[in-house]
Formats: structure tokens, C-alpha cells, sequence
């Protein structure tokens, strides 16, 4: 059957539009396959090194930022050093960052912020001037001409040569010629090429306005790296008169100590980051500084392009003090009193020092010290000169003496009574105790009534028996060298000597003096402390070992290390400081017995010639050994009086130490003895009755 024309035709023209279909779908394809191997042209072949380049300039990185530094407290919870919050503008270095970026930079942020420009030197500002491109054209220019050099000449020198040179030029011709703009922008790129790789350094951290913080807010997109921040600084909210003890940290002004930057860089510190710059702020830095948080940061083409903080950072842990602060101020002021008091009479006393200390734990209740300068009179407090000041301390180790003659065996806790009487030697001068220089009151001594008459004669004597010397009056002094070492020996055990550990630095070991045989003598007056000099928590720490029985522990001024909680308050205990005994004495407790009732008999004896018995109406009761040492300042002849001391005397809980060095010779004005009376009062009623 054949259909009519007019559908004969419609079927031959649809067949007819088959192949165009296809051939304009293959045309289509064909236009998307060109146009993908024309991108690829473009990306591989035209554009392939820029865009590698580009790839290979994106560095991902982690950024870390400070957090709140870790507080101070006492012993009762009073807060000694906290942190004061304050707004900050900040800038984050890129890796790759010229100076010419800087430049435009710091000239487009103080168009919005005020930078103090006090401490702007001729360096900064020429820093400045050469990193504009035309300065540095013109200068470079003048230093060819003056100094007559080619191009050549110029390309051989190293880029730091030609820099200093350039540097020298502007400061020398004086041509930078800042206005005040320039002169902030100037202090401002210092601040910034002085940063490292992402690292993030202070611009501006005090007196930040609202409008400050706005405008730069609001312009953050045109200035890369630039950032609102906060700054940590130390506050004081019960005053300064700690920080003697507690030291200070460095500020973003000063930076991190040039001393040990590297090392501090290279553990992960910013040029201006505070850090612990001296005594418990440096001792416990790892404590104080918290964990930095941690930003990732992303940077292509030396600009920062994406940043997501993946941790927030943790404030630093805080320090509790074994240190009352009220305590330590009453026992800074008796100090301070007690100088004042004998300045008139004693021209060449430079101070004085204390330490209290608790014998069978370590712990410090106060450090106090005062230096007096001898030329002006002026006083001032130095708390850390009882550890770093040295002094001969005169009688006062006398107990060491004893302690170490029993434990060498030359005397016994049941056989020790020697005749004391002037000391004559051949080609020299007599040696005595202070109450029998002429020889007319030679009397018997037990070790324990030599310790309460203070008696120097006992003392040689017990010494060269050490040395194996038989003494008799007009002989020749034969002893061999190895009496320094072996009395030294002895001193050490109680801590004379060498360092106490105190957790603070700076300590002094003390000064040994010359040990040879030309100066045998010397082991004689070493005898009776007047050879070598001690600090005054040495003496602290020898009456402690005394009082305790034996046991050498290490001073302490931290009680505890603990964390903050939510609210801001002191947080639990991560640690606690228990007593760390450094030694113990090899004596027996009969050997202790000797010189502990010694040093009850010095206050309580009832022997006239006892050197403490204006003590003895002091309760609970003290126990002790007075010092005084025969010194000089230039030729006048001066003493050291000293005192160590502890009480309760049967049962001790605290040892009073002490020293007021350069006296007026023979003046005996007890003031060693009357400080350490006020001190125990004080320590009853501010320390021991609340418990701390």
C-alpha cells in the first residue's frame, strides 16, 4: 500500500536531519575538546612554570601566640604577682617577605595608630629610609660616586656589607629626614624585620584606642599579617616589696635576653615574648609560661591566605610560696630598722642579712637583706644578697668544728675535755679566746661548755689533732695540706661551703681561702670560722642539719605548683613539694647531743662567759651559736657579727639565721642577738599560731 505524497515527504525529510544532528553533536564535542587542550596549552605550556612556582611558594605552618603567664602566691593565698590584659596590634611575618612589603605595611598602619617613637635610634630610621626602592636607588648611586666603585664593584660586595654601607651613608649625610608619620612607620618596621618566618612580634601594646582598634579592624584585608591581639603584662597587686625574690620578666620592648636568645628562639620564643628574666620568674620560666596556642597557617606567595587555630593555648601553672608576705616584710623591716640603728656607730657596715628557714622540711618562711652603701649611707633591700653575699661569719661554725673532730675521732661524745689556753707557735703570734688572752683564766672545756664560751683555743686544737699535730707551747705548727680538705670536708656535710640547692639563681658557693703551706696557719683560724666566708642561708642550712639530727636538706622557697580553675582562682595541687634531702651526716645521735647542748648551753648555760644569755628569757627557747669574725675594710679593723639559731629547743620548727658584717671592732652591741628576738616574735604570732 503507498501512503499518500504529502506523509511520503514528511518521513523523507525527517530521515534527512539525522545526520545533521550527529554531525552538530560531533561539532559541539569537538569545540569542548579543543577548548580543554587549549586550557591545558595554557596551564602546562604557557603558564605551567608560574603556576608551579606558585604551588611550590604555598607553605602550610603552625603559628603559636602567648597565653596568660602563671600567677605568684603566698602562703596564705595572697596573690604577690598576677597579669594585668591590655589590647594589642600584632603582625604575623610571612615566609618570603621583603623589606618593600614591610615598608608599605608600616606606612598604611600608622595611618590608623599612634606608635611612641622614644626609642627610635639613627639605625631603625635608616633601616627605613633604604627599604623605599628610590632612596635606596639614590643612595646606592652616592655611595658609587663617592667611593668611586662600578656596578662590578658593587655586585661583589655581600648584600650585608652593602646594607651596613648604605646604613652609614644615610646616618652619616643625615638625609633620611623623617617627619613624625615616617618617624612611627620607622619604629614600626623594626618591630616587624626583626621577626623571624611566622612569628608573631608586638607593634603596639599600651594606650590602644577604641578608634585604633576599629579603623585597623576595619583595614585588616590591606595589610597582611597585621592582627588585634592581647598583651600580658605582670601586676602587683599587694606592691613590690617581693620582688627582690620573685624577679621580673622581659617585656616586648626589651625582648628576650641577649645572652641566651638563640637558645630561647630555638625553643620556640618570638624575639619580644616576656620571659623570666631573674630569680623565681627565671627559675620556674617552664612553669610560669603556659603551653602557646597553635594557629595553622597557610601562605602563598609570601602573604598569609587561610589561618584555623587548632588549639587554644593554656595558662601557665602557678607558684605558692612557702613565704608569708607579711611575715617577710616584719622580718625585712627589722633588718632594715636594725641597720639604720647602728649606721651612726659602725661607718663600714655595708648591710645585712637573714634567713628563716624550716628545719625539717626546707621550706624558706623569709629572706631579707639590706645593702648599705658605705660612701652615701644608702640603704636599700636585697633579699637575695643572703644567698649570693658572702662573709667571714667568725664563731658561728664552731659547731661544725666539733661535729667534724668527733666524726674524725680525735674527741668523743664521752672524752672530750681539753684545757683552753692561749695558742703559741713558733714565729708567730698567740692565738686565745676571747675571754683568756693573756693566759690567766686557762680553763677546762667539755665540748659542749667550749661551745657555750666560745672558745677559739678549743677549736685549734680539736684542728690539729686532725691534722696529726701534738701541740706544745713554742713548737713549730707541722701539719700537712690535707687539713683544709678534711675540715672543709666536715663543713661541707652541713652545707658551709658549697650550695645549699636553694630554688633560685644566682647562689654563691663562698669563698675557701689558700690552701698550701705557706698559709698552714690559716687551717687554725678556719677552726674558729675566720678563714673562709659563707652565705646566710649556708648558715641556715647548717643550724637546720644541726637541729634536725643530721639530715642536709635542700632550701625551698616554692611550697606548690598549681593549676587555675574556670573562674580564674587557684586551681588543685599538680605538685607539692616534699623536703628533699640532699645528704646526711654519718654522726651518731650522741655525737648530736654534744653540740645541741652546746648550743642550749650558749643562751641557758649557767656559765657568766655564755655569748647568747640575753636570749634566754625568750620562749619557746631558743638554742644557738653567736659569731664574730675579725675583718677589715681597707685598713680599719672591723668585725662580722653573726647568729644561727633554732627553737623550740627541744622540739625545733624554725631556724633563725643571720649576719651584720663590717661592725666597729669591740663595739658588742648585741645587735645579731637582738634582730634574732624580734624575728622568733614575730614568726609566733605571724607564722607558726595561724599554722602556715
Amino acid at each position: 500500500m503507498k501512503l499518500p505524497k504529502s506523509k511520503q515527504g514528511r518521513s523523507k525529510q525527517n530521515k534527512s536531519h539525522i545526520p545533521f544532528r550527529l554531525n552538530f553533536l560531533f561539532f559541539i564535542v569537538f569545540l569542548l575538546f579543543a577548548a580543554l587542550l587549549a586550557q591545558l596549552a595554557y596551564l602546562q605550556i604557557l603558564n605551567g612554570a608560574s603556576f608551579e612556582a606558585t604551588v611550590n611558594s604555598t607553605d602550610t605552618t603552625t603559628e603559636t601566640k602567648n597565653v596568660q603567664r602563671g600567677m605568684v602566691y603566698d602562703s596564705t593565698g595572697k596573690v604577690l604577682v598576677g597579669n594585668n590584659s591590655s589590647r594589642a596590634i600584632t603582625y604575623t611575618k610571612g615566609s618570603g617577605v621583603l623589606s618593600p612589603d614591610l615598608y608599605k605595611i608600616a606606612n598604611n598602619l600608622v595611618t590608623y595608630v599612634s606608635i611612641d617613637t622614644k626609642k627610635l635610634t639613627d639605625r631603625n630610621a635608616a633601616d627605613y629610609y633604604l627599604a623605599d626602592t628610590k632612596h635606596l636607588a639614590t643612595v646606592t648611586a652616592a655611595i658609587k660616586k663617592e667611593k668611586n666603585l662600578t656596578n662590578a664593584d658593587v655586585n661583589k660586595l655581600a648584600s650585608t656589607d652593602f646594607n651596613a654601607m648604605a646604613v652609614d651613608y644615610v646616618v652619616k649625610n643625615n638625609i633620611d629626614s623623617l617627619n613624625d608619620k615616617e618617624k612611627e612607620a620607622a619604629v614600626v618596621f623594626a618591630k616587624m624585620t626583626g621577626a623571624y618566618s611566622l612569628s608573631t612580634v608586638y607593634l603596639k601594646t599600651a594606650d590602644v584606642s577604641d578608634k585604633e582598634m576599629a579603623e585597623v579592624g576595619e583595614h585588616l584585608s590591606g595589610m597582611n599579617g597585621i592582627k588585634i591581639g592581647t598583651n600580658w603584662s605582670r601586676s602587683y597587686p599587694n606592691g613590690k616589696s617581693m620582688n627582690s625574690i620573685i624577679g621580673n620578666v622581659t617585656s616586648e620592648s626589651t625582648g628576650l635576653p641577649s645572652d641566651n636568645i638563640e637558645t630561647l628562639m630555638a625553643e620556640g620564643y618570638s624575639r619580644n615574648d616576656s620571659v623570666g628574666q631573674s630569680y623565681l620568674e627565671k627559675q620556674y620560666e617552664d612553669v610560669l609560661k603556659g603551653t602557646k596556642s597553635q594557629t595553622k597557617v597557610e601562605v602563598a606567595n609570601s602573604k598569609i591566605v587561610k589561618q584555623a587555630q587548632e588549639y587554644s593555648g593554656e595558662k601557665g601553672d602557678n607558684l605558692v610560696l612557702n613565704i608569708n608576705a607579711g611575715f617577710q616584710a616584719e622580718v625585712q623591716k627589722i633588718m632594715n630598722d636594725s641597720v639604720k640603728s647602728i649606721a651612726g656607730s659602725n661607718p663600714y657596715n655595708p648591710g645585712a642579712y637573714a634567713v628563716v628557714m624550716n628545719p625539717n622540711t626546707g621550706a624558706v618562711y623569709a629572706m631579707a637583706g639590706v645593702n648599705r652603701n658605705v660612701k652615701t649611707g644608702k640603704i636599700t633591700d636585697d633579699a637575695l644578697g643572703s644567698i649570693n653575699q658572702v662573709f667571714t661569719m667568725g664563731s658561728v661554725v664552731k659547731g661544725a668544728t666539733v661535729m667534724g673532730a668527733m666524726m674524725d675521732g680525735v674527741i668523743t661524745p664521752s672524752s672530750n675535755t681539753i684545757t683552753d689556753e692561749p695558742i703559741r707557735l713558733a714565729g708567730t703570734a698567740p692565738k686565745s679566746s676571747w675571754f683568756n688572752a693573756s693566759g690567766s683564766a686557762n680553763i677546762a672545756l667539755s665540748a659542749s661548755d667550749a661551745l657555750m664560751v666560745s672558745s677559739n683555743s678549743y677549736m685549734m686544737q680539736l684542728a690539729m689533732r686532725e691534722g696529726g699535730f701534738k701541740y706544745s707551747s713554742g713548737s713549730s705548727l707541722d701539719m700537712a695540706n690535707s687539713i683544709f680538705p678534711k675540715m672543709r670536708g666536715y663543713f661541707n656535710q652541713f652545707g658551709l661551703g658549697i650550695k645549699t640547692g636553694v630554688d633560685l639563681p644566682g647562689e654563691s658557693t663562698g669563698f675557701e681561702g689558700v690552701a698550701n703551706q705557706e698559709n698552714i696557719g690559716k687551717a687554725l683560724d678556719l677552726s674558729f670560722g675566720n678563714y673562709d666566708s659563707y652565705t646566710t642561708i649556708q648558715l641556715a642550712q647548717y643550724m637546720s642539719t644541726m637541729a634536725n639530727g643530721g639530715t642536709r636538706l635542700q632550701p625551698q622557697i616554692v611550697k606548690a605548683i598549681r593549676s587555675t580553675n574556670e573562674d580564674g582562682s587557684l586551681g588543685s595541687v599538680k605538685t607539692e613539694m616534699t623536703p628533699n634531702i640532699l645528704s646526711t651526716v654519718n654522726a651518731t645521735k650522741s655525737e648530736f647531743d654534744v653540740v645541741q647542748s652546746g648550743f642550749y648551753k650558749v643562751v641557758h648555760g649557767s656559765n657568766s662567759l655564755r655569748t647568747g644569755g640575753t636570749m634566754s628569757d625568750v620562749t619557746p627557747s631558743i638554742s644557738a651559736k653567736t659569731g664574730t669574725a675579725q675583718t677589715f675594710y681597707g685598713t680599719a679593723e672591723t668585725e662580722a657579727l653573726s647568729l644561727a639559731s633554732y627553737a623550740p629547743s627541744n622540739k625545733p620548727k624554725v631556724v633563725v639565721a643571720l649576719v651584720f658584717p663590717g661592725m666597729a671592732n669591740n663595739t658588742g652591741s648585741g645587735i645579731n642577738s637582738q634582730a634574732a628576738v624580734k624575728i622568733y616574735s614575730a614568726f609566733w604570732k605571724m607564722v607558726e599560731s595561724s599554722g602556715k
